[in-house]
């Protein structure tokens, strides 16, 4: 069977290695369009990095009338269990060499000031009754809050009132190292070819049924064939589907979000010394995905800070392409969800504009009110993140990815961001099955299945606190996250 994957991104290089390791016998192609793999939203300073377990994100537990709804933060944590389930597959199978360069360990927290101090103790009283976040911790005192997040509170009066909640087995993970490390290995394949520097123009169905790929190559047109084709060019999916002629192209457009940060090298004693991700509480009319954050990063053996998002409203597909690639990829249809929006989340796309045109100071502002004396302590340069494109499906917006199959199970596309990489072997999971769901009955594949992923049910997971501590520890283990200890069951009651 041949197969196309269009994108050599966290997304399509996970979908290529787990439908390989599945079925040896497939041919498969992956079209990248930049000239290595993980170019654009998997780069490394292109995403959050956050190992997004719902561990700090108020954002997974919305509150509606004074209750706390929990499932989106129990079936994302899952999700990531699964997710280094198969990261700790790449370990012992030789395809990552160093656990260490692509999963730093780090604490995850949450911290609100005073208005938010009820919120905040609600969302500890639910989530920390679920074995997910049982070792998570609580505190009002100042000091104590120092000494999980230093610098968030070193400069800060001690007569603000704070609270925070903290775990402190969270992770960071470099996904432009995880891409680019199976990338790497899967070329050595014999039935793997990848081709970077290729850009696909159209797809469309030939009259024997199997896929077309258009695409050019510098001044060359090249075209490829297959049974079974897979989308997963971030952004870039959208024109791709558009362009494929499957009839539920025309429920969807895409609504374009970027964002920006401050970044900042520090030291390794200074990494040290704040080993955390912190996050906020958003503000009102933001989209989820600008919930600000404080987060240290590593990459290569050196640490950064990084404080964001400043959400940005550019009409494009990724970053990096035209604004007319955009506007190439709308058609009449879309034009009246695109409206809908427009009016539906007007406050949305009112602080998208507003915040596109904050300057420096205004964002060193911003982070001098979440971590008072920051701004000046180091030299901050502002950059330029990845380029979000969220789903519009039928006229409503949604946050989140959803994988987009043909009825004759010939073409599927993943649409949509966050949570995005850091579920994206779970997600990929799904898109194989979902594609080419015979590869899964063979015993050879149950084989090859329960190697990468020992238990992908996420309800199982989720109900089942023994197989879902055995499994977090097992893996971290792999991983060289230290475990977390155990909560005596008296703490739990």
């Amino acid at each position: 069977m041949d197969v196309v994957v269009i994108g050599a991104g966290i997304m399509g290089i996970t979908f290529a290695k787990i439908a390989k390791q599945l079925a040896p016998d497939l041919n498969i192609t992956i079209i990248e369009r930049l000239k290595h793999a993980a170019g654009s939203n998997s780069s490394v300073f292109n995403n959050a990095g956050t190992g997004h377990e719902a561990n700090c994100e108020l954002n997974y537990t919305p509150v509606d009338e004074e209750v706390i709804a929990v499932e989106k933060a129990l079936t994302i944590h899952a999700q990531f269990n699964v997710a280094k389930q198969y990261w700790a597959y790449l370990v012992k199978s030789g395809v990552v060499k160093d656990p260490a360069s692509i999963i730093h360990p780090t604490k995850h927290c949450t911290l609100v000031s005073e208005e938010s101090v009820g919120l905040l103790q609600m969302r500890y009283k639910q989530m920390s009754a679920h074995h997910f976040f049982e070792t998570m911790q609580i505190s009002e005192d100042f000091d104590e809050i120092k000494s999980w997040i230093p610098l968030t509170m070193e400069s800060r009066p001690r007569t603000q009132k704070m609270a925070a909640t903290m775990i402190k087995h969270g992770t960071d993970v470099n996904f432009e190292t995880i891409t680019k490390q199976t990338a790497d290995h899967l070329i050595k394949q014999e039935g793997i070819n990848i081709e970077y520097g290729t850009h696909v123009y159209r797809v469309h169905k030939s009259p024997s049924g199997s896929w077309l790929i258009e695409c050019t190559q510098g001044p060359d047109r090249v075209q490829f064939r297959a049974d079974k084709l897979f989308v997963g060019a971030g952004g870039g999916a959208f024109p791709i589907l558009k362009r494929s002629h499957i009839p539920s192209r025309t429920r969807f457009a895409g609504f374009p979000v970027g964002g920006r940060f401050l970044f900042t090298e520090i030291d390794e004693e200074m990494a040290k010394h704040y080993d955390a991700k912190t996050y906020g509480k958003a503000a009102v009319g933001a989209p989820p995905m600008s919930v600000p954050h404080l987060d240290l990063r590593a990459n290569n053996g050196r640490h950064y800070l990084l404080f964001g998002p400043f959400a940005t409203f550019l009409p494009a597909l990724e970053k990096g392409r035209s604004i007319m690639e955009y506007i190439r990829a709308t058609y009449f249809h879309d034009i009246p969800n695109l409206l809908n929006v427009a009016r539906e989340h007007f406050p949305l796309v009112s602080y998208l504009f507003k915040e596109t045109f904050k300057g420096k100071t205004a964002m060193l502002k911003t982070l001098e009110d979440f971590a008072p004396g920051l701004s000046k302590r180091f030299e901050w340069r502002v950059i330029q993140a990845g380029q979000r494109v969220q789903i519009i499906k039928d006229g409503d917006l949604q946050m989140g990815t959803e994988i987009v199959v043909s009825d004759d199970k010939s073409y599927a596309t993943l649409l949509g961001a966050s949570p995005g990489a850091s579920v994206s072997p779970e997600v990929m999971l799904r898109a194989v099955r979902e594609l080419m769901p015979k590869i899964f009955k063979t015993s050879e594949a149950k084989a090859a299945l329960e190697e990468m992923f020992p238990v992908s049910d996420l309800d199982k997971l989720i109900e089942d606190a023994e197989t879902y501590r055995k499994i977090r520890d097992d893996v971290n283990a792999t991983l060289k996250i230290e475990a977390p200890p155990q909560r005596q069951l008296e703490e739990s009651a």
